[in-house]
């Protein structure tokens, strides 16, 4: 391995890492919020959201992630115009996509509490709301906490197709020093060594906190 390789384009890597960090991060953080708000609608009694929470979430997985960032970046600009920036634009493809897929592990776990409990704040007095917010969700939140860790080791890894509208996330970075040092597979290495270093770290960390939730439980 060509180590003096690295060290003089460090910087390329360092950013190009920062930049995939930053994204993903972003996509599970707003990813989550919209998640939310789908899954209560396709939980909620209303038929047109619900319709319109399993169409979206249906279609989302459905479709490619590279098909649904050219829509975004290709689309969003004539609907809203505005220069939103080429980062603005991949991550908002990338919390849609995240939001479709974090809706049905939010919703998996507000249907794994027992319903009892939602039958007991009812008699307290509480609102159908109140009790989906302060007793189910916050139960909820603690279980999916996981996957929701795996979601994010997901878009780590997915969103390397960011690099075909230009953001200069690891992946783009590392092409761009395939194209300036004439060496086509050096700078291909070394971002999958970085790759699998954040994937291995975050699914270690994972593993931990997921042994914690465990321990935590059983001492209750």
């Amino acid at each position: 391995m060509d180590t003096g390789f690295f060290i003089k384009y460090y910087r390329y890597f360092f950013n190009g890492t920062m930049m995939t960090l930053a994204i993903s991060f972003l996509g599970v953080i707003f990813g989550s919020l919209v998640g939310v708000i789908l899954s209560l609608m396709k939980l909620s009694n209303n038929k047109l959201a619900r319709a319109f929470s399993s169409a979206y979430i249906e279609i989302i997985r459905g479709t490619p992630l590279l098909v649904q960032i050219y829509l975004i970046y290709y689309g969003l600009p004539m609907i809203l115009p505005m220069d939103l920036g080429r980062m603005t634009l991949g991550t908002i493809a990338v919390l849609l996509n995240s939001a479709a897929y974090i809706a049905e592990i939010i919703r998996a776990g507000i249907q794994s509490i027992d319903k009892g409990q939602s039958e007991a704040s009812r008699s307290l007095g509480m609102s159908k709301s109140m009790t989906m917010r302060y007793v189910i969700i916050p139960q909820a939140v603690k279980n999916i906490l996981p996957a929701l860790g795996n979601e994010f080791i997901t878009l780590v890894k997915e969103s390397a197709v960011l690099s075909v509208i230009g953001i200069h996330d690891l992946m783009y970075n590392a092409d761009t020093l395939r194209g300036i040092t004439y060496r086509p597979f050096i700078p291909l290495i070394y971002a999958a060594i970085i790759y699998f270093i954040i994937t291995f770290i975050l699914s270690k960390l994972l593993r931990i906190f997921e042994r914690r939730l465990e321990a935590s439980d059983k001492s209750i």
